[in-house]
This record gives C-alpha cells, structure tokens and sequence, in this order.
C-alpha cells in the first residue's frame, strides 16, 4: 500500500433539508483520509474496528466503494459504531452530540493491526480520533511507533472536536504531545496549535519533536509550513477549509498523495517546492469539498483537482 491509514471508525448524521432529518455519511478522519488519498490514485488501506450492525456495515461497504482496502482480522460482532450527529452554523463550524451505547467495545486494539500491513506501506497515518480513549489509543500509538522503527513514513492529523471528546483537554492534549517525536508529517489548525503547544508555535513543534513538516492550516487564510528553519506559506480560497466536513482531511489526503506521487519515500527526499506544491494541492482539495457541502462524497478526486490548479 502507499498509505495505511489507521483510526476510529464512526458515523456522521448531518442536517438534511429539513427541521430534524438528518443524512448518514461515514466519517472519521483516518477513514476520509484514506479515501481521500484513493481518490487521488494512491493505493490506500483503513485499519479499525466496526461493529457487526447496520451502520457498521454501512461505514465498512462505504470505504470498499471508495477503493480503500478495508483491513481487518474478522468483524468484531459485538461492537456497536459510534454515531455522531452534527450541527453546521452559517460559517460552516460544526457541533456534536455522540450517541453510542453504554460498554459497547468497539475501539481498535493492539492485536488488529498486522506487522505486515505496517511493513507493506511506504506511509502510516493516524489521526488524534482516539488519543484521549484506551484502547485504541494504545493501537494507535503502536501503530505510529512500528512504523517509525521500520523506517516508515508517519503522518498524523491532530483533530480539534477529537481532543475534547471526553472534555479533558490536559489528558488529549498530553496524549498527542507523546507521540509527536514519532511523526515526519504534522497536520494541525491554529486552534489546535494553542490547544496542543507548550507555548512556541509549530517552528518549536517541530525542532523539540525532530518534526520533519508541520502544516497549519489556516482556513480561508491558506496554510503554513515549518520545514528545514523556513516558513512557507501559501494563500487561501475563498472558502473556509478548516472545521468544514471533510475539508480537512480532503486537504491531507491530497497533500500526502502529491508527496508519495512525487516519489517521496523518506525525508530527505523533500524540497520547498515540493512541499509547496503538496500543499496547494491539498488546499484545492479542501476548497473543492467546501463547495460541495459533503463528506465522503465531497472528497475530490485527482482530475478534478487538477482541473482547479493553475
């Protein structure tokens, strides 16, 4: 695989056209990475756990349409998927109420991941989804530091709504900083920063953890990378691209498919300018699903970001 993507699997129920209905869509943002990445013509595997009901189902035939090898050891029957249902402001900012039942284990553990689905691929991604909860938290830390000692590539998305999932801010918080020195590639927003930061912005982030790049995106503002002493910026579109159903991880998704298509496998192989182009990529990527107003089926695909570019 060129990327593996390993996290929580969970389910969006955004507002449909009327007062009180609202339309199922798979989320998450190690899965909508993954196919974010398919839909730019990378070869893309989702790690994690599903339960053995309808929405499970749902979420686990919604990756397979997507082209993401869905890996697994076998469907873990009593499980039941975590449901989130979301309400959009005017601007686009999103607010959650999660429903799942009482001592349902449906969390990604250790034993699911194969060494050989780690070893097979040129980059591991995770996401900050499950930092804050055991024991998928451990699964994902595991999976970020075997991919590390093998010499992978390892990417990881620090999800704001994700931190204070369990309203202990200090605890989430503290779980990212502990993986951080085991990540080349650091997606985080401005919030996230000053949620997360002790207190030096990304350029610290980056020399305390040996960070290869960390991009902040900035929303309507574009989006800056620390890389190598420098900060490189790019502009924004005029469209918020940050707190916008898969926004995000349509701009992370394209950003690392444009690095692995470059012919990036280690981190001397990055440049400015391909790290520049990567993230114009990735903000086209996330200004294109702004304007659709989706999630899985907003994520772009490679052609019809290219048809955006310059």
């Amino acid at each position: 695989m060129d990327i593996l993507s390993v996290g929580e699997l969970l389910i969006d129920f955004l507002p449909g056209d009327e007062a009180g209905v609202y339309i199922r869509k798979a989320g998450g943002a190690p899965a909508n990475v993954a196919i974010a990445a398919a839909r730019n013509g990378l070869n893309a595997g989702f790690c994690g756990a599903v339960g053995d009901d309808d929405f499970g189902h749902f979420l686990y035939d919604t990756l397979k349409e997507n082209g993401v090898m869905a890996l697994r050891k076998e469907l873990v029957t009593h499980a039941v998927t975590t449901m989130a249902f979301v309400t959009l402001d005017e601007t686009g900012n999103r607010s959650f109420t999660f429903a799942r039942k009482p001592g349902a284990d449906m969390f990604l553990k250790k034993e699911d991941i194969r060494d050989e689905w780690l070893e097979n691929s040129r980059i591991i991604h995770a996401g900050s989804c499950s930092m804050s909860k055991m024991p998928a938290s451990e699964a994902t830390v595991h999976a970020l530091r075997q991919g590390h000692e093998k010499g992978k590539l390892v990417s990881f998305d620090v999800n704001y709504r994700n931190l204070l999932w369990d309203d202990d801010r200090g605890a989430a918080a503290k779980a990212v900083r502990e993986i951080l020195p085991l990540v080349d590639f650091l997606k985080i927003s401005q919030e996230e920063t000053d949620m997360v930061d002790t207190g030096g912005g990304i350029a610290a982030m980056a020399k305390e953890n040996g960070i290869a790049a960390v991009v902040e995106t900035l929303g309507e503002n574009g989006a800056r990378c620390y890389w190598n002493g420098k900060l490189l910026m790019i502009p924004g579109r005029p469209a918020k691209c940050v707190d916008t159903t898969g926004a995000g991880d349509a701009f992370w998704g394209g950003f690392l498919s444009r690095l692995l298509k470059s012919g990036v496998n280690s981190v001397p192989d990055l440049s400015e300018e391909l790290l520049r182009d990567a993230m114009e990529y990735g903000n086209i990527a996330g200004w294109l699903c702004v304007q659709k107003k989706g999630a899985i089926e907003s994520l772009p695909t490679g052609e019809e970001i290219e048809a955006h570019r310059k």
